[in-house]
Parts: C-alpha cells; structure tokens; sequence
C-alpha cells in the first residue's frame, strides 16, 4: 500500500515539531498537524510566557531592594497589566511563526487543523484525509478542573495569560510548579494571594528541605498558605467569588484559580479507531521506542504521563525521528532530569531527593542555608539553601538541590556532574568561583546528617 506520508505527527508542540524536523531532515515524507497554535502549551501557555510574567513580577521587589544599595526614588510604580501582556503577547506571536517556519523550512506539509483517526493508518485532517506509514501522537496536556459545585466560575492556567486586568486578590487551589508559580507572579505584582493545598507542605514529590524552603519563602512573601485543606465549592458574589473550603471556611477574591492537576490531551483523537489502548486517565499507553500497543503508532511527550517536562518531551521527540529515520539510538539519560520550579525565588534540583536515597542504602546528607549576598544589604527576608545527596559507599552525588535566586541557572550545569556520576571527592576537588552561591556545591564539608541503611 502507498501512503501520502512517511511519518504523520498528530500536534505541533515541543514534541511534535522536533519530531517532525528530524524526520523531514532525514529524508522522510512528513506531515504535522496542529489544531491550535504552532509551539504548544510552552510556547504559548506554558513555560515562556509564564517566565515572563515571573521576571516582570521581580522587577517590583528589584526597585524596592535597590533602596538599600543607596538608590533613591527607585520605588516601583503603578503596574500596567495590559502592557505586560501585549508585550508578551507579541513575543509568543514572534515563537509561534518560528516553530511553524522550522518545519515547513525542511519540506514537512503542515496542517492547522484537528486530526482524527480513522483506522490504525488513515487520518482525517480537518477535512482532508491523509494515509501514513507511521504516526505519531504528539497532542501534549491540559489544565483540569476539579469536580466541585462552581467550578465553571473558576481559571485554569490556560485563561491566566489572557486576564484583561491583573485580579486584585486570588485563591490559588495547588502547590504544585503551576500554582507556586502563579503564587509568586500574583503576589509580586500587587495582588492579596491566597494558596490552599491537600498536602502539609508544597511540591509534593520534591525533597522535603526544598519544600520546607518553599513554604517559608512563600509566607515570607505574603502568600496565605491554607494546607492540608481543599475548595469544595466555588460560589458567585457579585463580580467576585467565594472560595468555600471542606472545612466551611470561605474565602473572598476576584479570582479563584485552579491549578490541582493537568491530563493527556487525548479527546477527539479517535483512539479508539486505531485501536489504541490509554490509561485509566487517559494518558496514551507506551512500551519501549515510544511504542503504543499499536506497532506503528507512538506516543512522545505530555500526551503519555510519564515525565511531564518540555525539555524531555523535546527529547523524546528528537531520538524517536533518529531511531525510525536514521536507524540510531540517540543517547539522553532520562534517569537525572533536572528540573526548575520558578517561583519567587526559584528552586531547581537533579538527581534523587534525600527520601529516596535513603531508602536506597546509608546516605550523606550535606547542606546549607543563607542569606545571600545582596540581601545582606537590601534587608529582605531572602534565604537560600543548597543541597548534596551522596551515597555513603561509592561517594557518588545522587542528587544536588538548590533553593534561591539563579537556581536554574546553577543546576543546570551540576546536572552535568550529576549525570556523569560525578563524587564527592570530585565536587570538592574543583575551585569555586568567588563571591557567588554556586561555589558553596564544591565547598560543603561538614556531614549534616546520614540517612538510610540498616
């Protein structure tokens, strides 16, 4: 049988585009459907112009913090969220046209439409039908809404980039990157914040001495903190709102924000047709090679559930175009990811937390917190924390975790090490650079603690 396209990749976001451009540069005939806007969730509604909105939130606490360094008249002034946003607006515009121009630059056919299965092999694209040997699902995530009474009358992430105005108090349901995250931007551009979580701390799933360091940071920034607490129901009052907790407390604000939870954007695809088989949530099943249980149907990015972060999606995509393509195993190691909260102030980690380390076998535990440099003369109350996992046998560094202000920056390169099995010994026979954060990675001597073993 011959088919229109070699490879046909069902979304145009991080995963999809990349997977489409290395397929299309190797040779292969290759469509790539996109249905709403070329870059994805990160592009468009995600990471970029969330990064965004984080950095304009630090500007106000940069004007303040300047005071202390002998700048008069330095205060911030009245924000303007419709400046804000249309310039970031006009960035996303820009990124948008570039993911679309990098495939149609090596030959892709490029589709803006909802794609749909028909059978395992032929695919309807909006009104066109396409047949391809391959295919590839590639449609990403999306925010969910809690099943409470009023949930309609709340904003998922996705309506938080097209606010017309800046909501003058907010009630955040999460604590995960999103909503911390969100926390952080609200805040730090005027806004009373309000965060309510089920868990006792933050970020769950993140080493607990970063998610003490969160919770205090948020605090110290003004953030309410209500945890180990829900929203049951979300009531109108007028133009405003009612957060109303299981526990009967009611809490009024313009705006409440759910931020609990994304799923695999799977709805509308025809699985079924192709006889794919989903998870419970609907995240698409994969076994090795990105295979679903559909031989020449894969499944990279979000839309699987499995590590949600777009560097690895951008990955996944990368080495699956290799692997059908040009007959090579591209190398990542998916094992130390690192990745970045960027919250007010951030945090990044790689590698393991020290929970699951020791449950691993005897562990050194070494850290540090402080007061950075340039808070010990703006006076805000800033801390940062550092952190070493090391395997007390082998002396390997199993995971580096970093709270405060250049974290992603930081761990980004002790990511390297990390990866590369990188020690102790090794850490502590490299040269700091001198004043800086960093450089208390390779000065840490003293054993805090040790964890783990029998």
């Amino acid at each position: 049988m011959g088919f229109d396209f070699d490879l046909f990749v069902i979304g145009g976001g991080s995963a999809g585009v990349r997977c489409g451009r290395i397929a299309a540069a190797h040779g292969a005939r290759v469509g790539v459907a996109e249905r709403r806007f070329w870059g994805g969730t990160c592009v468009n509604i995600g990471c970029v112009p969330k990064k965004i909105l984080v950095q304009a939130a630090e500007y106000g606490a940069h004007a303040e913090d300047a005071v202390g360094f002998g700048w008069r008249g330095a205060a911030a002034g009245v924000h303007d969220w419709a400046a804000l946003i249309a310039a970031k607006d006009r960035e996303i515009a820009r990124l948008n046209g570039t993911y679309r121009r990098l495939l149609e630059g090596v030959g892709a056919t490029v589709f803006e439409a909802q794609a749909r299965f028909l059978d395992p092999h032929r695919i309807a694209v909006g009104d066109t039908e396409i047949s391809a040997e391959r295919v590839v699902i590639a449609t990403g995530g999306r925010p969910l809404r809690p099943d409470i009474p009023g949930a309609e009358l709340g904003i998922v992430s996705d309506d938080a980039f097209y606010l017309d105005r800046r909501p003058e108090r907010v009630v955040i349901l999460g604590s995960g990157y999103i909503a911390v995250e969100f926390a952080g931007i609200f805040r730090g551009l005027g806004a009373e914040v309000d965060l309510v979580f089920r868990q006792p701390l933050p970020l769950r799933g993140f080493d607990r001495d970063l998610r003490e360091a969160m919770a205090e940071a948020l605090v110290a920034q003004g953030v309410r903190l209500f945890p180990e607490s829900n929203i049951a129901a979300v009531e109108a009052m007028g133009m405003g709102r009612v957060a109303v907790l299981a526990d009967g407390r009611r809490i009024a604000a313009d705006c409440v924000f759910f931020a609990s939870g994304r799923g695999a954007n799977t709805a509308g695809l025809g699985l079924d047709r192709a006889g794919v088989a989903t998870s419970a949530s609907g995240a698409v099943m994969i076994g090795e090679q990105w295979r679903t249980n559909v031989a020449h149907i894969h499944a990279i990015g979000d839309v699987t559930d499995r590590l949600n972060l777009t560097p690895v999606a951008t990955a996944e995509g990368h080495a699956l175009a290799d692997l059908l393509f040009a007959g090579r195993a591209r190398a990542w190691n998916f094992a130390t990811v690192p990745t970045a909260v960027f919250s007010t102030p951030p945090l990044a980690t790689v590698g393991l937390s020290e929970e699951d380390a020791a449950a691993r076998g005897k562990t050194d535990i070494y850290l540090t917190r402080f007061t950075p440099m340039r808070h010990t003369i703006s006076g805000r109350a800033r801390k940062t924390l550092i952190k070493l996992v090391v395997e007390q046998a082998s002396g390997r560094v199993l995971g580096a975790h970093m709270f405060g202000e250049d974290a992603p920056e930081i761990i980004q390169g002790i990511a390297i090490a990390v990866t590369a099995g990188a020690t102790k010994a090794e850490f502590d026979q490299t040269i700091g650079i001198h004043p800086t954060a960093a450089e208390e990675f390779v000065t840490l001597r003293q054993i805090t603690r040790t964890v783990g073993g029998a």
